[in-house]
C-alpha cells in the first residue's frame, strides 16, 4: 500500500496547484474578465470575496484527501494517457466534491466537517447553500475558456458531468427521504443509493481520467463500473467510521444516529434483530434529539448484530467483482496496479 500512498501524497500538491490557479484565492475583477467578459455595470468584488471565494477557499484549505481527482489521473494513465493531459481538469471533481459536501453538511445539519465548524455554521446557511452551489458549475469554465480538447471529447466531458451529477442529487434525495422514517429500506435500494450519491462523483472521475486519456468506449465503462464499486465501498466505509471512527476524523461521531440514517447496517440490523430490539433501534432512529447514551445504545447494537462486518463484507466483494471487469480490459502498468491498490484503500481506510 505504500506505493498508493506516496502516489496519493505527491498528486495532492499538484492538484492543489491546479485549483489555486484556477480559483482565486482573493477574487478580483481580473479573474471575472477573463472567464465572463466585462460586466455590464459594476462588480463588487469585495461580495463576492466575502461570500464565495473566501468561503470556499476556507473549505478547500481545510485539507482533504483529493482521492477524486487523483483517481482520475490514474484512469488517464491506465488507458494510456499522460498524466499532464489530465492535470488541468482536476479541479472539475474536487471542486464538485466540495459543492456537495457543503450542501450535505447544510441538509444535515451536521456542527462539524473535516475538524473545523461547518460552513453554514460559520457563514450562514444562505451563504453555504450558494457557495456549494457555485463550485458545482464554476469548474465547467476550465471547458469553456482554457481547454484545447476537441469539440467531439468536449461534448463526450458535458455529457459525463450532466449525468453524473443529475444522479448525485438523486441519491442525495432517497437518502434525505428515508431519515423521516417513513420507508421500510432494502438492501439493494441502499446500494443504488450510494451507487448515485456517492458512486457519481467517483464515476465522473475515471470517466474524465478515461476520456481524456483517449480510452475505448469498453474501457471507460469498465473503469465507470468499478468506480461505481469503489463509491459504495467508500460510503459504507464511511457509515462504519461514523460510528467509530479514529483520531483524525473530524467528525461529529454518531451523527447518522442522530439523523437517522438508513445505513446498510441498520438495514441488516432490521433483518436479523428480534423484534422488541428492532423497534427500539427504530425508535432511536427515528427520534431526532437523541442523548449520548441512545447513540451509544444503537451502536452497540448493531455491533451485535453483526452488521458491521457484514456491511465490511458487502463492500469487499462489489469491489472484487468489479476489478474481475477492468482487470481484463486494461494493459499492464503501474496505474493499473495503483488503481488496485486504490480499491483495497476505499473499504479499509482509517479516516
Amino acid at each position: 500500500m505504500s506505493s498508493l500512498q506516496e502516489y496519493l501524497k505527491s498528486a495532492a500538491p499538484e492538484i492543489d496547484a491546479e485549483i489555486d490557479r484556477f480559483l482565486p484565492r482573493t477574487f478580483s475583477k481580473g479573474w471575472y474578465l477573463r472567464y465572463f467578459g466585462k460586466p455590464d455595470f459594476s462588480l463588487d468584488t469585495e461580495a463576492v470575496q466575502k461570500s464565495i471565494s473566501g468561503p470556499i477557499w476556507d473549505f478547500l484549505s481545510r485539507g482533504g484527501k483529493r482521492w477524486r481527482p487523483a483517481l482520475m489521473l490514474l484512469a488517464c494513465e491506465a488507458v494510456g494517457g499522460k498524466k499532464k493531459d489530465a492535470l488541468q481538469f482536476t479541479p472539475i471533481p474536487e471542486l464538485a466534491h466540495s459543492g456537495s459536501v457543503i450542501v450535505d453538511d447544510v441538509e444535515d445539519n451536521s456542527a462539524l466537517r473535516r475538524g473545523k465548524p461547518s460552513l453554514h455554521i460559520t457563514y450562514g446557511v444562505d451563504i453555504a447553500v450558494n457557495a456549494g452551489n457555485s463550485v458545482y458549475f464554476l469548474p465547467l469554465l476550465i471547458l469553456l475558456k482554457k481547454s484545447r480538447l476537441s469539440p467531439e471529447a468536449k461534448v463526450m466531458v458535458y455529457e459525463l458531468y450532466v449525468s453524473e451529477m443529475a444522479k448525485l442529487s438523486i441519491g442525495q434525495g432517497m437518502d434525505i427521504f428515508w431519515h423521516h422514517g417513513d420507508k421500510t429500506v432494502m438492501e439493494n435500494e441502499y446500494l443504488q443509493m450510494c451507487s448515485l450519491k456517492t458512486g457519481s462523483l467517483a464515476r465522473l472521475a475515471v470517466g474524465l481520467g478515461g476520456i481524456l486519456g483517449g480510452g475505448s468506449v469498453k474501457q471507460v465503462a469498465a473503469l465507470k463500473d468499478f468506480a461505481t464499486s469503489i463509491g459504495i465501498g467508500f460510503q459504507i466505509q464511511d457509515d462504519i467510521l461514523n460510528l467509530n471512527p479514529m483520531e483524525g476524523w473530524g467528525k461529529e461521531t454518531g451523527d447518522d444516529i442522530k439523523e437517522g440514517k438508513r445505513t446498510l447496517m441498520v438495514i441488516h440490523a432490521f433483518s436479523v434483530l428480534p423484534e422488541k430490539e428492532k423497534e427500539r433501534l427504530k425508535w432511536i432512529l427515528d427520534s431526532r434529539i437523541n442523548s449520548e447514551l441512545e447513540v451509544k445504545e444503537a451502536i452497540e447494537t448493531l455491533e451485535r448484530s453483526g452488521s458491521i462486518d457484514y456491511a465490511k463484507e458487502v463492500a469487499v466483494e462489489l469491489v472484487s467483482r468489479s476489478w474481475e471487469k477492468l482487470d481484463s480490459v486494461l494493459p499492464k502498468s503501474k496505474a493499473k496496479v495503483l488503481l488496485r491498490q486504490f480499491a483495497d484503500y476505499m473499504v479499509e481506510r482509517k479516516i
